[in-house]
Formats: C-alpha cells, structure tokens, sequence
C-alpha cells in the first residue's frame, strides 16, 4: 500500500524534534563547558566523549525490546513518545547549572546523561520505521527528503534560535523556551504515521542472535562504517562552530550581512545560512539520486563537501559576515547528500536480510545503523578537544579570551582540511569496497 504523502511527511517531522537535540550536543555542550563554565577544553572534550559512549552502550538494548515488545500502539510508538519527555527534561536541566568549574560540569555531566538515554529511546525506533513503513527505494527517498527538510528547521533552532535567545535569555531560559520544538514534532509524527503499514509481529530473537544477523549482512555493515566515518567529519566541522564564530569571523561592516550578524550573532547567522543550503538542496538531492543512483549521488554530493572546506580554508579567519553567509549556504546544500541519502539507502540493504531469513529486526538494523554516528559523535569533541589543547586552547568563564596564533591555526585546520581528508577516506571506502558488497546484494548501483 503506498505512503500518503501526509505520512510521508508526519515521519519527517519527528527529526526535527531529534535534530534540535542532535545540533545541541553537538554544537553547544563543548564550547558551553569550556567558554561558560570554565573547564579546560581537553577534559570538557573527555567528558562530552565518555557520556556519549556510554549513549552507545543503550542502543542495542533498546533495539532488541522494541523488537520484542508488542504494545496496543505498535513497538515503536510508545519509546517515541515517552523517549521525547526524557529526552527534552535532560536537556533543560543540562544547561540550568549554577555553578561552574568541576562542579558544574558533574552537573552537566548528569543531565546529559539522561538526555541522551530519552535521545536513544527515539532515534532506534524510529530509523526502525524507516523499513517497516514502506519497501519502496523512492518512498523511502522521498521520505528522506521530508525528513531533511525538517531536520534543517530543526538544525536552525539548535544552532541559530537557541544560540540567539542565549544572548538574552541565558542557556537555560533559551533551551525551555525551545523545548517544545524538541517535544512536540516526534508527538505529532507519532500521531500522523498511526495509520501507517507496520509490522506488529515481534521478533522471536535473542539480543546476540538479531545483532549475528545484522552482521551477517556485509553490505550494511560497511555502509555503517563509513556513515560513521562521515559523521565524524561534519560533527568534527559542529563541535568547532561556536569557536568559529568567536575567534575566526570578525565581521568589518559595511556588507550585506553585516546587520544581520550583529542583530543575531554570527553563529545564528551562519546556522541560518546553513539552513537556507539544506533546504534547497532537497529537491536537488532526490533528483540526482533517481538520476545516479543514491550511491553517485551520495559521493558527488561528499566531493562537493570536500570542494568547499577547501576554500572555506582559503578564505578564514573572515572580515567578511556575507562571505562567510555564502560559504555556509553551500556547505547546507553539500550537507544534504551526506545527511539525506545514507538513510534512504540502509533500508533497502536491511529488506535483503528479512527476505532471506523472515525475522523482522528493523529495531536491530536501527541501533547498529545509529551505532556508527553515535561513536563519530563521541569520539569528534574529544579529537578537536585534544587538537586544540596541544596548541594551548585557553578556556574561560567569560565567552572570548586571546589565544594564540598556533592555537587560532589548529582551529582553522580542524574544521576545515582535516574534516576534508576523512570525507575523502569515506569516498574512497564507498566505491572499493561498499559498492561491490552492495551490488552482490542488491543487483544495482544504489
């Protein structure tokens, strides 16, 4: 039975709600940690690093139950929607510390805890529904579509709404104020996809038994690798914005975007840019998909990627707040590959393995789909972490402070070539080695 395009749209709408929280751990934690509450920049990165490995650690379980608990409501709605409360009261209790120093990052430390056990809660069973709802390759591409455009008014709250209303109103008046943006889409995408086609026969597997099965599908574990691989590039390029934005941007006046980036802060602005790129990039993405096959689209979208941070190298630190707009406006559109097509292609690899042994595991197919992000957006606050503090990064209680030119050019780096050189290791992944393993499998370049 094909989707409506409302239901298209309704499973969209619950990323929007789980971006705001995505772009919060990864844009904000670090540089709150180290430029607002004081803590050095290595041990903030080792602290923002060992909550989200232990994120990690959650998801298998919370595949394997929502694979084996069947309720009135389905198994996965009912981990969405208590997962969206968890999720959204870990947040705003993560910022409203008052304390700074060790102490205020145990606080934060606690908070984030819980924030990212309601963020695994949603996100496995969600990616789950991904394959249960539809087996079509260009339902599920036009459902990665909805569901990155979403995701960019999700990215705009998280990095440039929230950011913005901090000004004013502190982190934490700024996250409450933002909390139903993170709540209420996964509520309503719930409630829209009600009706949607669902397997409601649980899985009659053992834990160990799904992931064997998971594992034994080649083509989806090296896709899995190398999302993951991407992921730590652009989460790398994330977690460096805040810092971007103080210390390599210092806007002259005088151009178009001037006013604009004293009226919102340059990190709103530049997120705002970002946004207005991923948005009209979706189309485009879809297009070349159906065109190239999700596997040529996907790597010309990463090569544009890798273009781009190259001369965002050429042009930093900037004078220029309507260089910096134009930069950040393609690198949304580059970023629409990387952040729409891997996820309209994994489920077709997870149909391959329910064909050929019956066991309805999406829940198990979505938490080691997660695993690889989640681990890339672990381990990517601590590299930079350590990259900034061997150049003698200073942290501070009070937003800006002088650094050093070493450490000012380890930034530059960080965020741009050496993000470039793991995409380029990600491209070449895809084509010698997923692209033979998903052809065996799948019989086509996608």
């Amino acid at each position: 039975m094909a989707l409506s395009g409302l239901q298209k749209a309704g499973w969209g709408l619950a990323d929007m709600g789980i971006v705001v929280f995505v772009i919060i751990k990864q844009l904000l934690v670090l540089a709150f940690l180290t430029s607002v509450l004081g803590v050095p920049v290595a041990l903030a990165g080792a602290i923002t690093t060992g909550i989200l490995i232990f994120d990690i650690i959650t998801d298998p379980l919370v595949g394997y139950m929502s694979d084996r608990i069947p309720t009135r409501w389905g198994r996965r709605a009912p981990w969405m929607v208590s997962g969206a409360i968890v999720m959204t009261l870990g947040c705003i209790g993560l910022f409203s510390v008052t304390v700074t120093g060790l102490t205020g990052a145990i606080w934060v430390s606690v908070w984030f805890v819980l924030a990212t056990i309601g963020f695994t809660m949603i996100v496995i069973p969600y990616g789950a529904t991904a394959g249960e709802m539809t087996h079509d390759p260009h339902e599920r591409s036009a459902m990665t579509g909805w569901r990155m455009g979403f995701a960019s008014v999700g990215i705009l709250v998280g990095g440039a709404l929230i950011p913005g209303l901090a000004q004013g109103m502190g982190y934490a008046g700024a996250i409450l104020a933002a909390a139903p943006l993170m709540l209420l889409p996964i509520w309503i995408s719930v409630w829209l996809t009600r009706k949607a086609p669902r397997i409601e026969q649980p899985s009659d597997l053992g834990l160990f038994a799904s992931l064997k099965l998971v594992l034994s599908n080649p083509a989806f574990v090296t896709l899995v690798i190398l999302y993951g691989v991407m992921t730590l590039a652009v989460a790398t390029i994330t977690a460096g914005l805040p810092f971007l934005a103080l210390y390599l941007v210092n806007d002259t006046g005088g151009t178009a975007f001037s006013g604009a980036a004293q009226a919102l802060s340059m990190l709103s602005l530049l997120f705002a840019a970002f946004v207005i790129g991923a948005i009209l990039s979706q189309v485009f993405w879809v297009m070349i998909s159906a065109r190239l096959g999700k596997l040529g689209a996907l790597v010309l979208g990463l090569c544009l990627y890798i273009v781009l941070l190259f001369a965002m190298y050429s042009v930093l630190p900037s004078t220029s707040a309507t260089v910096m707009f134009g930069m950040f406006v393609l690198a949304g559109m580059s970023n629409g590959a990387y952040q729409q097509i891997p996820w309209a292609m994994f489920p077709d690899l997870m149909d391959v393995t329910r064909a050929q042994s019956g066991a309805a595991i999406e829940g198990a197919f979505s938490a080691v789909w997660i695993f690889g992000q989640k681990v890339a957006n672990a381990f990517a606050p601590l590299l930079l972490g350590l990259i900034l503090s061997a150049y003698g990064w200073k942290e501070t209680t009070q937003g800006v402070i002088e650094q050093s030119e070493g450490a000012l050019a380890a930034l530059r780096s960080s965020i741009t070539l050496i993000p470039a050189g793991i995409v380029a290791v990600s491209i070449v992944g895809l084509l010698a080695v997923y692209r033979p393993r998903a052809r065996a499998l799948l019989g086509a370049n996608r």
